[in-house]
């Protein structure tokens, strides 16, 4: 299946905006006067996010295999959230929309396949602590909320998110912290869950300043949707909370231009100009953004919003995602296409994380032809081959004057 939906992201220049007043009249309509929270504030959108098959047949028009297969999420424990800002995003009438491919239940989630795992990432055998992941000697992983805004049908961690447990205590990070402590060789830590910025702000604040504690922490990740799903939650108020505590990275997930929105570029904007580094993590999914032309949009449209496209990952091979994996060989023939049509900023690593947790593998096409004699001959992106000629190494000359 072909990726399908516009090109051009919406930030690209006369767009029109999308917010809660964009969202379908009956969701609103239904809604607006149960809550305390202001209208289009990121309270409300959480407030109001689509949480049951019964919303979802209401406001878009599912075929029977989503329909099903909403009713199955609801039951089997993998929950369904969409924020109304993300559903004013999806083509209601369309199953083969590239939004609605990401987050609306499809028949072929109870479908198993070839490969598929429960924790294809092995975080649960390299759980060095509660709540702490450690697959490299000098980063880790803290999972700090089981919640998210949107509940991505691909999500490597399907086997946790929405279970009920919310956002984690302090006293049940201690675990952790006093891991990070006792192990100095871990400068890099990366905060996710769940999505650690569906939080308060308060909780996250007080997260983030346990691990400036520990003084061999020398980088904190956050790794996060909301720019994308809920850009309404990049507040002044939170990046004033969080800004005496950098180097902090925020690490987020748009797969396809559409989601470039204008209120999410200017959570990208607000970002960068308070010193946040944005890094992109594309996950490459069929039906979404296995094209050329898609994929092209999107790293262009990133960059001219100061976010640097640094994964394009091959899906994790979780239970129930056969049908949005492609093969490992679309990945390679994609990033052939890619390579010098990009600037080289807006060219992502194509990585694949090894099954069982062994970490991350760069994969790509091959341009090494032939080596041998201190010659490499090299295929360049314009189809030339061309030789490189390795130095002579000589021993050393005595300097006369010793």
């Amino acid at each position: 299946m072909e990726a399908r939906g516009s090109t051009e992201p919406a930030c690209a220049g006369g767009a029109v905006s999308r917010s809660a007043e964009s969202v379908p009249l009956l969701l609103v309509d239904a809604t607006e006067q149960t809550s305390g929270a202001p209208s289009g504030s990121w309270q409300w959108q959480l407030q109001h996010a689509v949480r049951s098959a019964d919303e979802l047949e209401r406001l878009l028009e599912l075929t029977p295999g989503e329909l099903s297969a909403a009713r199955r999420a609801e039951s089997a424990g993998f929950p369904i959230s969409i924020t109304p800002y993300y559903l004013g995003l999806i083509d209601a009438h369309d199953p083969g929309c590239p939004i609605r491919r990401q987050v609306v239940p499809a028949a072929e989630e109870g479908q198993a396949v070839r490969g598929d795992l429960r924790d294809p990432l092995g975080e649960e055998a390299h759980e060095v602590a509660p709540e702490l992941v450690q697959r490299y000697p000098d980063r880790a992983l803290l999972l700090v909320s089981d919640r998210c805004a949107v509940y991505c049908r691909f999500c490597t961690r399907s086997r946790m998110v929405g279970a009920g447990g919310g956002p984690r205590s302090l006293d049940k990070l201690q675990p952790a912290l006093d891991y990070l402590a006792a192990h100095p060789d871990v400068r890099d830590v990366i905060v996710s869950g769940g999505d650690p910025l569906a939080m308060t702000t308060g909780r996250l604040v007080r997260i983030i300043e346990a691990l400036r504690r520990v003084p061999s922490v020398e980088t904190i990740r956050l790794a996060t949707r909301v720019p994308v799903v809920l850009p309404q939650r990049i507040t002044d108020e939170l990046l004033e909370r969080l800004r005496p505590h950098h180097p902090l990275w925020v690490m987020t997930h748009f797969n396809h231009p559409k989601e470039l929105t204008d209120e999410s570029c200017a959570a990208l904007r607000r970002l960068a100009d308070a010193g946040f580094p944005v890094m992109n993590q594309t996950v490459l999914l069929r039906g979404v953004n296995d094209s050329v032309e898609v994929l092209t949009a999107l790293f262009r449209g990133l960059v001219r919003q100061r976010a640097r496209p640094y994964y394009l990952l091959q899906t994790d091979p979780v239970s129930g995602t056969g049908h949005l994996r492609t093969p490992v060989q679309t990945g390679i023939d994609l990033m052939e296409r890619l390579q010098g049509r990009l600037s080289g900023i807006a060219l992502p690593k194509l990585i694949l994380d090894a099954p069982g947790g062994f970490g991350k593998v760069p994969i790509g096409p091959d341009y090494v032809i032939a080596r041998g004699g201190g010659v490499t001959r090299l295929r360049t992106p314009r189809g030339v081959e061309v030789d490189y000629v390795d130095p002579v190494l000589t021993a050393a000359i005595d300097d006369p004057a010793d």
